[in-house]
């Protein structure tokens, strides 16, 4: 079917094939004799054409230096396929067309954990458990929010000193952001690059991103839930070692470092399928573990 035999499993990418996604950038995506071809520059797939089997793809991720035509969009369409357009390796998400697989099971499971209040609560003492690494007794979020924000101020301390980094505190200035410190840009942009993935996560399960269990206000509240789960064990890792590339005077925009550094652990770790796999187990789709976090 491709050249030699290219099947997703074979393919150089980021986000597992379990899962029916598929990350291409640098090319040219066409539709041939009915069926979908890359014609790739030399990104993620070695120079050449290839046919690409989008009747078992749930999600197409299309990096930087992609084109698409339009009868792309017409045969995507039709076989339920989400066209996103992303960062390297899924470090943005720029736009993911309401499409989606034909599939309702993983949004229903979120609204009825998400209409309860007891059930709201359960889920969101699950996430805190995950990150924490402890079930908290506590049921009243306010609470369940100071105790994460403290638990977060340690952390930033213990992992700066780990890369060997002087750190003042979390600062961040809106209105002027380029004028923190390299750490603290570090992790804004390591932040909006966790973000991303974890909005293509949502995207591809078709879940609710408004619907949120501990964010409330965004419509992207859903969203936030899942990028927090990784601020320990990517967000923050990602970031400390930008900036202490920075201190070292490695002479890069701290953007773009934390950019390319992000897209490396997302692919090393699987990141977008990983966080899949955890939404499914957090709204009660995977009973392959207990869902302790739910009793007091």
């Amino acid at each position: 079917m491709l050249k030699g035999r290219l099947g997703l499993e074979r393919v150089q990418i980021a986000h597992a094939d379990r899962h029916g996604l598929l990350y291409l950038d640098r090319g040219n995506l066409s539709i041939n004799d009915g069926c979908l071809c890359f014609a790739s520059g030399g990104g993620v797939l070695e120079a050449g054409d290839y046919q690409l089997p989008h009747q078992t793809l749930s999600a197409l991720l299309i990096g930087p230096g992609t084109t698409v035509t339009h009868d792309v969009l017409r045969v995507l369409a039709r076989h339920g396929t989400t066209l996103v357009a992303v960062g390297t390796e899924g470090t943005r998400i720029y736009t993911a067309p309401a499409l989606g697989p034909d599939r309702s099971d993983v949004a229903r499971a979120q609204a009825r954990l998400w209409a309860d209040d007891k059930t709201r609560i359960a889920t969101a003492r699950k996430m805190y458990a995950r990150r924490l690494g402890e079930i908290l007794p506590h049921k009243d979020i306010a609470v369940l929010r100071g105790i994460e924000g403290a638990r977060v101020k340690e952390s930033y301390k213990l992992l700066a000193q780990s890369f060997g980094l002087a750190w003042k505190g979390r600062r961040y200035n809106r209105e002027q952001p380029d004028e923190a410190d390299a750490a603290n840009q570090a992790i804004n942009h390591a932040a909006s690059a966790v973000q991303a993935a974890a909005g293509i996560a949502v995207a591809a399960l078709s879940a609710l991103p408004q619907l949120g269990f501990i964010h409330e206000d965004s419509d992207q509240s859903f969203v936030l839930d899942v990028a927090d789960l990784y601020r320990e064990s990517i967000t923050l890792r990602v970031a400390f070692h930008v900036a202490k590339r920075a201190g070292q005077g490695e002479d890069q925009p701290i953007d773009r470092m934390v950019r390319q550094t992000a897209a490396r652990e997302f692919r090393r770790q699987q990141l977008i399928a990983t966080m899949i796999d955890d939404i499914k187990s957090l709204l009660g789709m995977d009973r392959h573990e207990p869902d302790s976090a739910d009793h007091p």
